[in-house]
């Protein structure tokens, strides 16, 4: 069974971007050569699930080949109907069953780049496997929220902590199953 992982990075006090979705706290651990696991963790995945403003975000700073590198299935999640280019889709069904679907397909793992909305529909369904997340050592004091309320409680097992020399933490934890 492939396992679904959260990987992304938060402010110490649990944001993924400061308000209008600004991300320059992230350039406070920028450091030439090391890119915090990101290569190897991505070398086990053949499928990333995202929401389509974390996509927009993306493609506006990166640009398409971070997504469209033609050995990755991609599915942005959005709710509005386009046409796929290359191996991404803009999916506007139900993300559980996209999953569960996803879940039972033979393949390597699947990747969540996020935003917010997406990890808290698969959090109330509870289908998220392991995480990753990468503590920045900054308080941004409002933006928008890694974890949102009004969803059930998990319990997680640590599998590793490690830090890094620019003040990053990266905390990887596993969904324990009763």
């Amino acid at each position: 069974m492939r396992t679904l992982t959260i990987y992304i990075a938060t402010s110490l006090d649990g944001y993924i971007a400061k308000p209008n979705d600004d991300l320059s706290f992230l350039k406070l651990v920028e450091k030439e050569g090391e890119d915090y696991g990101y290569a190897a963790f991505t070398a086990t995945i053949d499928t990333i699930i995202l929401g389509r403003k974390t996509y927009d975000w993306v493609l506006k700073e990166i640009g398409t080949s971070h997504y469209d590198n033609g050995d990755r299935n991609v599915y942005v999640i959005t709710r509005t109907e386009r046409p796929s280019v290359g191996k991404t889709t803009f999916y506007t069904g139900s993300l559980p069953e996209l999953v569960q679907q996803l879940k039972t397909e033979h393949g390597k793992n699947i990747y969540c780049d996020g935003g917010a909305e997406i990890i808290n529909e698969l959090l109330k369904n509870d289908l998220i496997d392991e995480f990753i997340i990468s503590v920045v050592p900054i308080l941004v004091g409002n933006g928008t929220r890694l974890f949102k309320g009004n969803r059930p409680e998990q319990t997680l097992e640590l599998v590793r902590a490690k830090t890094f020399d620019t003040g990053l933490t990266q905390l990887h934890y596993k969904r324990k199953r009763n």
